[in-house]
């Protein structure tokens, strides 16, 4: 099977050891996306602003792809702050559409950056 890194340049950079996504097949591989402009590689700010940041960014990467928000087969999403799960539904529903992926959402104690939210996921591109 062959394996390929997907990059964007309108998504921000990755900053560690990782690729912002990995295609094996047909079958892409979304590394963690949190809320930074790709631009100047800051945080925004706000809680809705930064979901649909992420949005934004997995966006960018999955475009670069070949794929859209159809070919998501699964999300996860992680929250610093679980009670912001209904915004996180809401800013969901401007991308998505029916059939919605498999999603898991995960409350955690602390994200980079200071990141209020951060989503990583699976498409499979036919």
């Amino acid at each position: 099977m062959s394996k390929s890194v997907i990059s964007s340049d309108k998504a921000p950079a990755a900053i560690g050891t990782y690729s912002q996504a990995i295609k094996a097949g047909n079958t892409v591989y979304l590394s963690g996306q949190i809320p930074l402009d790709p631009q100047t590689m800051e945080l925004v700010q706000g809680f809705e602003e930064q979901t649909v940041q992420v949005f934004e960014n997995l966006k960018a990467v999955i475009e670069a792809a070949g794929g859209s928000f159809q070919d998501v087969v699964k999300l996860n999403i992680f929250l610093t702050d679980l009670s912001h799960f209904a915004k996180v539904n809401e800013v969901m529903g401007r991308y998505f559409q029916q059939p919605y992926p498999a999603r898991a959402a995960i409350g955690v104690a602390a994200l980079p950056r200071g990141a209020l939210v951060e989503m990583d996921g699976i498409l499979v591109i036919d």
